[in-house]
């Protein structure tokens, strides 16, 4: 189902408030109430006063929690935090860059339609790796790619991990995060991609886990693979790593990427990397991977017949077996709603929500996997000041009931 053709503006700079947590410092003035009126506490019990605190907005339960001491501690309660979050509608938000250099941007709520300024923690610059999970975002340099950090962009919470084994310098790295919220426990894989010197046809992969219940990382793959290296595309999904390769070898083939899959629920050593190849569907520019409700989900740009490093459009498609089943593509005037789009993109998406977004400019596209429906988001607060300002982002749960 087609959606709107435009971008619609419809926001204002959000700047203007604070919040006492510092976990936002925007609020708008559509969630402020007078309570004074009534007092709550004299007519209700807790435990219904927490179902009816839990249908508020997340963004106003930090405001809820500064009224009294009653609520805070109701708010802060465990029983609070599950009812919350299976009480309350929860779609993921989108985290945008608007800094080429620093890590500041905005958070887009597709269930109010409204953008949040929002300080992340641990980051340093846009640039580094990013991963999410279940509302807990991990977080990777750039440079020495030995710096992890993992953490809850609402809560603030955040911790940073070992450093991770392998090639101290790797030419390519991938990072992916899996979060098991019953146990409060989550992995971090990262797969590393260095050239062999001498052979630039030959690259050595390797595959790092860390457990966060074991607090360690270990190695639990390194392999020489000819004509592929590994590139920054990985995603866990219902416990196999998927990571996309790229073609280095001689000649060009019909595809220049491909799929390596790796089971993490039982690690073996037994078979090649390469006998889990599968082709992606089409020639692509890139391609994104993210993990939808246990469904991995491939987004890529669609090369033009006659140049396939050229793009034409956009397509999704879902992984069956070891099948791609196509689930739609962006109209064509949506795709040219960008304005300006590049071979290579930013998309990120978890539960039912995808967004692409291109690397020129703050326009951000919305599809709905199950209703199969294309919006645009609300206007970003930030304009392009710029030719060479570039933007990026990440796609998030919002929770406050888990932390690294």
């Amino acid at each position: 189902m087609e959606g709107e053709s435009s971008w619609i503006s419809h926001c204002t700079d959000f700047r203007n408030s604070s919040l006492e947590s510092n976990s936002f410092s925007d609020l708008h003035d559509d969630i402020h109430r007078d309570f004074s009126a009534v007092s709550l506490d004299a007519i209700l019990p807790d435990d219904l006063l927490e179902r009816i605190l839990a249908y508020l907005p997340i963004v106003s339960i930090f405001r809820v929690g500064s009224v009294c001491k009653r609520w805070h501690e109701i708010v802060a309660s465990r029983r609070f935090l599950w009812n919350q979050n299976h009480v309350s509608s929860r779609k993921p938000w989108y985290f945008m860059f608007t800094s080429s250099d620093k890590p500041v941007g905005y958070a887009y709520d597709p269930i109010l339609k409204k953008w949040y300024d929002i300080d992340l923690p641990c980051i340093e610059t846009s640039n580094w790796f990013i991963a999410s999970s279940r509302g807990l975002v991990c977080f990777m340099d750039n440079d020495s790619r030995s710096e992890l950090y993992i953490c809850n962009p609402i809560t603030r919470s955040c911790k940073d991990l070992d450093k991770p084994p392998g090639p101290k310098f790797s030419d390519y790295s991938a990072i992916a995060v899996s979060t098991k919220l019953a146990a409060n426990s989550y992995n971090v894989s990262i797969v590393k991609s260095k050239y062999v010197p001498g052979d630039f046809f030959q690259w050595e992969l390797s595959i790092h886990l860390y457990d966060s219940e074991a607090t360690s990382w270990i190695t639990t793959l390194s392999e020489i693979v000819s004509g592929w290296r590994g590139g920054d595309e990985s995603v866990i999904c219902d416990g196999t790593l998927y990571f996309l390769i790229f073609w280095t070898g001689v000649g060009s083939p019909y595809n220049r990427h491909g799929l390596i899959t790796y089971d993490l629920t039982s690690i073996s050593n037994d078979t090649l990397l390469m006998e889990s190849f599968i082709p992606v569907p089409c020639p692509l520019t890139c391609g994104r991977l993210m993990n939808l409700r246990d469904r991995l989900v491939l987004v890529g740009g669609i090369g033009k017949h006659d140049r396939p490093g050229v793009i034409k459009g956009i397509g999704i498609w879902v992984l069956a077996g070891r099948e791609w089943e196509e689930i739609a593509r962006m109209p064509h005037k949506l795709f040219q709603g960008f304005g300006e789009f590049d071979d290579v993109f930013a998309s990120s998406g978890t539960d039912d929500l995808i967004y692409i977004q291109s690397y020129g400019g703050p326009a951000l596209l919305v599809f709905d996997l199950n209703q199969k429906h294309w919006k645009w988001s609300q206007k970003c607060p930030v304009a392009k000041r710029f030719p060479l300002q570039l933007f990026s982002g990440f796609c998030f749960e919002p929770r406050l009931d888990i932390a690294p």
